[in-house]
């Protein structure tokens, strides 16, 4: 009886997290250049004292669709979408290269140029750094980035860095982490920079545009509602087999 229970119990709880996976696609349909997580259970052997004759089910994340999103055109300066399989370079709190494809950017007020959730972005020579007070910004569609300074002729531009881009060999290179940022897989197991996570020259750019999240709502709902009715049916077994185990209470009473 406790084997049913225990599958029941654990499938459960792997449904509610699938559910908070479903949810979080949801909460970003409106984020730029998001990447929706897929998500799978599958069963596991439980292993401890004695044999190992228990089974639970276990929610994983296998990876992220990378299917691209649509391009939206804002015509504000500093909206980029970038083309084909290229990503934007990034860094992470910890200082390290990340990536991704988010490219509504700001100027802060230390002149840095960062996304929207405030993470630097990286240019030839590190973190771009936009000398202020400027008057007009311009992103060319290889990541050059050039300026005019307050109070410089209409003619008069500068050339700032140029936004690193790189081009994944595959769609599995890249994995994303806690924090929405992705990371290549190779870097992770080697602590080293990736064999493709140089400036590739094939990747460009589109100014005053945005790709959107590639999150289909109607899927999304879909799942959801799916493990809704598996956790509906987990609740169920675990009510059936405390009804079980009071009718076996009940027989050896009798005995």
């Amino acid at each position: 009886m406790d084997k049913l229970l225990y599958v029941s119990m654990s499938g459960a709880k792997q449904n509610l997290i699938g559910i908070s996976m479903n949810a979080n696609n949801l909460a970003n349909t409106r984020t730029a250049g998001f990447r929706s997580d897929f998500e799978q259970q599958r069963s596991m052997q439980a292993f401890g004292e004695g044999l190992p004759t228990r089974v639970f089910a276990m929610t994983e994340r296998p990876g992220s669709n990378m299917d691209h999103g649509s391009i939206s055109t804002t015509g504000r300066d500093l909206d980029i979408a970038v083309s084909g399989r290229g990503w934007l370079a990034v860094q992470d709190k910890q200082g390290d290269e990340a990536y991704t494809r988010e490219g509504n950017l700001q100027i802060t007020n230390d002149g840095m140029l960062t996304t929207a959730k405030g993470t630097p972005i990286i240019g030839e020579n590190g973190p771009i750094i936009i000398p202020l007070p400027i008057e007009k910004v311009e992103i060319a569609g290889d990541g050059t980035i050039t300026v005019r300074p307050q109070g410089a002729p209409a003619n008069f531009l500068e050339v700032v860095d140029r936004i690193k881009l790189i081009e994944p060999p595959t769609d599995g290179a890249l994995t994303k982490g806690a924090d929405g940022l992705f990371r290549s897989k190779e870097s992770i197991l080697s602590n080293e920079l990736c064999s493709f996570c140089e400036a590739s020259p094939n990747i460009g750019i589109v100014s005053g545009a945005l790709e959107m999240s590639n999150v289909n709502p109607v899927d999304e709902m879909v799942q959801m509602i799916s493990h809704q009715r598996q956790y509906e049916l987990q609740i169920k077994m675990m009510t059936k087999a405390e009804e079980v185990d009071k009718s076996q209470d009940q027989l050896l009473r009798i005995v």
